[in-house]
């Protein structure tokens, strides 16, 4: 089971940091990362890390966001600075090994 936090309401140009923690140990090859769904579109992938450290983000979020994880707490994390409007979205965190997803966590970023 992964419990999500850290979601909210923000201006353009804030920062937010979500938190994913997953109960119990999880396997050690196991991908963690975060997904989005924005209002009326298909949910997408925003950063994945290995248990190594090696990342991925999707092209947009590059340079702003920073994926993050604590293998010893089986805890992954989303740093979002300079935040968008278009980042606006249900964050869901994701397990790759059992495929495990959280129960997502709301971003508005708005004026």
């Amino acid at each position: 089971q992964l419990q999500a936090s850290g979601g909210g309401l923000v201006q353009p140009g804030e920062s937010l940091r979500l938190s994913c923690a997953a109960s119990g140990s999880i396997f050690s090859g196991s991908v963690m990362g975060w997904y989005r769904q924005p209002p009326g579109k298909q949910r997408e992938l925003v950063a994945l890390v290995t248990s190594s450290g090696s990342t991925t983000y999707v092209d947009s979020v590059k340079g702003r966001f920073t994926i993050s994880r604590d293998n010893a707490k089986s805890t992954v994390y989303l740093q979002m600075n300079s935040l968008k409007p278009e980042d606006t979205a249900v964050y869901y965190c994701y397990l790759s090994y059992p495929i495990t997803w959280g129960q997502g966590t709301q971003v508005t970023v708005s004026s």
